[in-house]
Order: C-alpha cells, then structure tokens, then sequence
C-alpha cells in the first residue's frame, strides 16, 4: 500500500503535465492537445508559470533539461545557467568560504537573478 497525499492520482495515456499550478498544468496540456510535443509542453508551462507563480519561476531563471530523443535514440541536455556577475573571481570566493561554495543565495549567489543575456 503506498501512502496517501494530498493530491489524488492522476494518470494519462497519451501525455502528462505537472507543474506546481493548475493553470500552468492545463497550459501545457493545451499545447499537447493541440498537436505540440513535450518540449512545447514545457515551454508552455514554464512560461505559465512565470505568471501565476512568479517566485518559482521566471524569464531569465535557470533551467537545467534532459531530453531524451527516441527517433534518433539520444540524450541531450540543456544547461541554461544564469550569468555570473562580470566581476566575479572563483580565487575570491574560495579566499572567502573555503573550498565549497554555498548551496543557497546571500551574498555567495553564483548567478544574477532574472539576467537575460544574448
């Protein structure tokens, strides 16, 4: 027996999205729907998402994919990391925390929030 959530069990036979909001969710199903692929699907969702829940997830965030393509049997991979900040030296941040840098924010941020480069 497998434990209860709060959410009840979903299941699709032809595609599935999932995301932290509904109306994200139904944006990518509607790109399914309509004849589109999981990576639009994606794309759909995440940009959903931008609006209705904006602290999860906006342009210029980074975005880190595995796609797997089953025509052409290959693994690709997207590694969409924000900017760095131009002045940033790794010496300077190992002088100041040691040999690993922190997992979460503060001073120690690795990339600029919401920085859209070309």
């Amino acid at each position: 027996m497998t434990d209860p959530t709060r959410w009840p069990e979903a299941r699709g036979t032809r595609g599935v999205v999932a995301s932290p909001h509904r109306l994200a969710s139904e944006a990518g199903l509607a790109i399914l729907r309509a004849g589109g692929n999981a990576l639009d699907a994606a794309v759909a969702a995440a940009t959903a998402i931008a609006v209705v829940y904006p602290h999860m997830n906006a342009i210029g965030g980074d975005s880190f994919w595995l796609v797997h393509d089953a025509g052409r049997r290959a693994l690709l991979a997207l590694s969409a990391a924000g900017r760095s900040a131009a002045s940033v030296r790794l010496d300077d941040y190992r002088a100041r925390f040691g040999a690993a840098i922190p997992a979460r924010g503060g001073p120690a941020a690795l990339t600029v929030p919401g920085a859209v480069i070309a």
